[in-house]
C-alpha cells in the first residue's frame, strides 16, 4: 500500500525541488565547487555568534515574544532609519522563523484558496510552491529579456489580473535574474495594485545587494500610509546566516496581531537566544553586509567576465542579487546539464528549469563565494563549455 496516496492533494502536488535534485546528485562529490544554493561561503560571524551562545548558556531558553522580543523589532526600526529613512513603530514588525516562513505567513493573510497570486518570473521556486501548498494559484509575469538584460513591461502584470487576483509578489533584487526595479518600475506596479485593491507581497532580501551603490529602490520610497504593502525579509543573506532561520515582517501596525497569530500556531515565535544573535547582526552588523557586498562585486565582475569570455555564453552582470543567471550556446535541457556539469566540470549550478517561466534555458551560479574559488568554477565552466 502506498500510504502518500492518501495524503492530501496539496501535499501529494508539493514539487521536489529542482535545485536540491541537483545538490542530491553532488552533495558528496570531492573537490566540487557548490555554486548551486542562495549562500555565501563564511561563516555567521563572531559578532553574532557569540551573543546568542551566551544567551543560550545563560539559560534564554523559554517561550517569549511571539512577534519578536522588543529589543529586536527596536533594532529593525532603528535599521529602516537608517537605510530607509523610515521611522517605523514597533508593531510594524513581526520576527518568523525564516524567510520562508515570513512569505507562508503573507501569503495566507492575504488569500483564500482558490485565490490567485501574480508573479514576476522567471522566479525563485520556494514562493509558488508554497504559495500552492497554502491553495493559492499562482500566475506567471514574464520578465522581458533581450542581449543578457531583464525588465519588466508593467503591462505584463496589467493583463494577468483576473477578478481572482488578490496579491503580487515582487522579488527584486530578483532570484535568479539580478533584475532590479527602479523606482519608475516599482511606482507602475504600485499604480496597478492601488487600481484593482491588490495587496503586494514585497520580497526585498537583496536590497543591500545592489552594485550602483547604497541599496536598490524599495516600495518603501514611495508608498503612502494606507497602501497594501507587506515586505518579507531575512537575516539570512546580509549576515551569512542562512541556517539560522529567522525572518522578519514589516506590514501596518493593524495586522501584525494577526499575523502574530500565524506565528503563535505554526512555531510559536523564534528562539530568544537566537534572537539575541539577530539584535546583534542589526545593531553591529552594517560593516560586514558592506564587506560581503563588496566580496559579491568582485566575484560577479571575475565570474561574467569569463563566462562571456568564452563567445558561447550570453549574461550581463546583474544589477543586484548574487547570483548570474546565463545561457550557455546549445543547452536546451538545463536539468540535464546541470547533472552532467556535476558530474564533468565538478561545479554545482542551479537548472533554469527550477525558476519557472522564462527560465528554462539558463543556469544560475551564486557568487558570493571567496574569488580563488570563484575562478576555479569559471574555469572549469570554460573548459566544459569550450569541449561542447
Amino acid at each position: 500500500m502506498n500510504q502518500a496516496e492518501h495524503l492530501s492533494r496539496r501535499a501529494i502536488a508539493a514539487p521536489e525541488s529542482g535545485i536540491v535534485a541537483v545538490v542530491n546528485h553532488g552533495r558528496l562529490k570531492q573537490g566540487l565547487i557548490p555554486l548551486w544554493a542562495g549562500e555565501g561561503d563564511e561563516k555567521t560571524p563572531g559578532f553574532i555568534s557569540r551573543p546568542a551562545a551566551e544567551a543560550l548558556v545563560a539559560g534564554e531558553t523559554f517561550y517569549t515574544w511571539q512577534r519578536g522580543i522588543p529589543e529586536l523589532r527596536q533594532a529593525l526600526a532603528d535599521y529602516y532609519t537608517r537605510h530607509f529613512g523610515k521611522t517605523l513603530p514597533l508593531d510594524a514588525f513581526c520576527v518568523t522563523g525564516s524567510g520562508m516562513q515570513a512569505i507562508k505567513i503573507a501569503v495566507e493573510a492575504v488569500t483564500d484558496p482558490g485565490d490567485e497570486i501574480i508573479q514576476i518570473t522567471p522566479a525563485w521556486p520556494n514562493f509558488s510552491a508554497a504559495a500552492g501548498m497554502s491553495g493559492s494559484v499562482v500566475v506567471s509575469a514574464t520578465l522581458d529579456y533581450a542581449e543578457g538584460r531583464w525588465s519588466i513591461d508593467p503591462d505584463r502584470i496589467a493583463n494577468a489580473i483576473t477578478p481572482r487576483t488578490r496579491a503580487l509578489f515582487i522579488n527584486t533584487p530578483s532570484n535568479p535574474t539580478g533584475w532590479t526595479a527602479t523606482r519608475e518600475d516599482l511606482t507602475a506596479i504600485l499604480a496597478l495594485a492601488r487600481q484593482h485593491g491588490l495587496w503586494i507581497i514585497a520580497d526585498e532580501i537583496y536590497t543591500r545587494f545592489f552594485y550602483a551603490g547604497g541599496r536598490a529602490p524599495s516600495f518603501l520610497d514611495i508608498m503612502h500610509d494606507d497602501d497594501r504593502i507587506i515586505f518579507v525579509n531575512t537575516f539570512s543573506k546580509n549576515w551569512s546566516m542562512t541556517g539560522w532561520r529567522v525572518g522578519w515582517i514589516v506590514a501596518p501596525p493593524s495586522l501584525i496581531q494577526v499575523l502574530e497569530n500565524s506565528v503563535q500556531y505554526q512555531t510559536s515565535g523564534v528562539a530568544q537566544f537566537m534572537q539575541k544573535g539577530a539584535l546583534a547582526a542589526v545593531e553591529h552588523g552594517d560593516a560586514y553586509v558592506e564587506s560581503q557586498v563588496a566580496r559579491a562585486a568582485a566575484a560577479r565582475d571575475l565570474f561574467c567576465d569569463a563566462l562571456t569570455a568564452t563567445n558561447r555564453v550570453v549574461t550581463q552582470k546583474p544589477d543586484g542579487a548574487f547570483y548570474a543567471f546565463f545561457r550557455i550556446d546549445g543547452i536546451t535541457d538545463t536539468k540535464a546539464a546541470a547533472i552532467d556539469i556535476v558530474d564533468r566540470a565538478n561545479v554545482g549550478l542551479a537548472p533554469g528549469t527550477a525558476f519557472g517561466a522564462g527560465g528554462g534555458s539558463f543556469l544560475r551560479a551564486c557568487f558570493l563565494r571567496r574569488l580563488d574559488h570563484v575562478e576555479e568554477a569559471a574555469g572549469r565552466l570554460a573548459a566544459y563549455i569550450s569541449a561542447l
